[in-house]
């Protein structure tokens, strides 16, 4: 008779050291976060902690997995909608009202998935599985394919808006809560609509600047080293990329890496900073452009998602930001954020000399960090494509022409 009442108790106490977990994983970390730390939060103590979950990282699957599985319920619930715009919309409301319910004070109703590629094989998969069944629910918004062209469309397309929905809770920091309704407006329209004024407008030019890695040239260790670490981090993530798999990855040992640096946290700094002014680099060459600033702007995307793609050293990713400390992480999503206002400010020279639609800049410039960022995860979809600027025109395709447009 008293079953229930315990099966209740368990599975509230459960929840809520996921829940605990999950706010410790978002702040700090999967290394940083402990039983010891996720049991003190709850008030328990650590043995109490591994009757639930005996191993952390069966703790930290258990995270990842309830946020998964509440992505696939605002997706499906999306998909439901009668069309593109509608299951569009949806799909927003539902992850901006979970970031006013988590303002309004719930905690552990999501975690960012950055550091799932920092577990073993054996975790990782099924997480990794599950991800891709959110992919495949989000694609189908747009409706169903009819070629493989289209359906690489709408792969973009799908990848695009859940990279935008996972950056946006690092940029809705910036906004009080009673302007979320406006940002949800604003988001959907950038998403929904495109960028410029006339629509489907794209035609990129060539920038002049130094920020391509050319493979053929001799390089010093430094940059050999910034250049195997983006490369590792971006792949394996914070976690996975140890300081001996970046060594050796180099063929040196890990007594030059400590040469060079005093610790792994600096290596990814310089990161940060080194692909920061490699894209800094690009928006001023894109600046010195003639011609309008949708075309300015369309050059400097076109040029950064190529060095995503193809490139033999792209942007550090992101997901090696949850891993930093907070002070650290204030400098980098500063830099990001300036990043980004660059981006704001090119959109309203733009929207002034009529190549922009009248849109807000500042939610767009951060559409386009995520773009950017996000391309790299795209580099196998993008090696499909016979020719380089159709996999660049194709997935730009959601920024030039809006993700509810007709596909071709």
């Amino acid at each position: 008779m008293n079953r229930p009442v315990a099966t209740r108790k368990f599975g509230e106490k459960r929840e809520a050291i996921i829940h605990a977990a999950s706010v410790l994983i978002n702040e700090y970390g999967v290394q940083a976060t402990t039983l010891a730390e996720v049991a003190k939060a709850i008030g328990l103590n650590a043995t109490s902690v591994t009757y639930y979950f005996a191993r952390k990282e069966q703790l930290v699957v258990a995270v990842y997995e309830e946020t998964l599985s509440s992505m696939e319920q605002m997706a499906a619930e999306a998909l439901a909608q009668p069309d593109p715009a509608s299951r569009l919309r949806h799909f927003i409301a539902s992850h901006v009202a979970v970031r006013a319910r988590i303002r309004a004070g719930e905690h552990g109703l999501t975690t960012a998935l950055s550091e799932i590629r920092t577990l073993e094989p054996e975790a990782q998969d099924p997480l990794m599985a599950h991800y891709l069944r959110v992919v495949d629910l989000v694609r189908r918004f747009f409706g169903e394919w009819g070629s493989n062209e289209e359906r690489a469309l709408f792969s973009a397309r799908a990848h695009i808006l859940l990279e935008a929905i996972m950056w946006w809770p690092v940029w809705s920091l910036q906004y009080s809560a009673r302007d979320f309704p406006r940002i949800e407006d604003r988001l959907f329209d950038v998403l929904a609509h495109g960028i410029p004024a006339v629509c489907g407008t794209f035609a990129p030019a060539a920038l002049a600047g130094e920020w391509r890695t050319h493979v053929d040239e001799e390089t010093g260790q430094n940059e050999a080293f910034l250049r195997a670490a983006t490369v590792t981090i971006n792949q394996r993530g914070y976690r996975g990329a140890s300081v001996n798999r970046i060594a050796e990855s180099l063929n040196v040992t890990k007594g030059s890496f400590y040469h060079h640096h005093d610790a792994k946290d600096d290596l990814v700094l310089a990161c940060f900073r080194h692909s920061y002014d490699r894209m800094s680099a690009v928006q001023m060459a894109g600046l010195d452009l003639a011609g309008d600033y949708w075309s300015r702007l369309a050059s400097v995307l076109a040029e950064l998602v190529d060095l995503q793609f193809f490139d033999s050293t792209p942007l550090l990713r992101t997901t090696a930001l949850q891993a930093l400390d907070p002070a650290h992480k204030i400098n980098v999503v500063t830099r990001s954020n300036r990043l980004a206002r660059r981006f704001a400010g090119m959109l309203i020279d733009g929207i002034a000399d009529g190549s922009v639609r009248p849109i807000d800049p500042l939610v767009a410039g951060q559409v386009l960090m995520s773009t950017v960022n996000s391309a790299y995860e795209a580099r196998h979809w993008a090696a499909r494509f016979g020719a380089t600027d159709d996999a660049v025109r194709t997935y730009l395709s959601v920024l030039s022409d809006g993700m509810i447009a007709p596909s071709a």
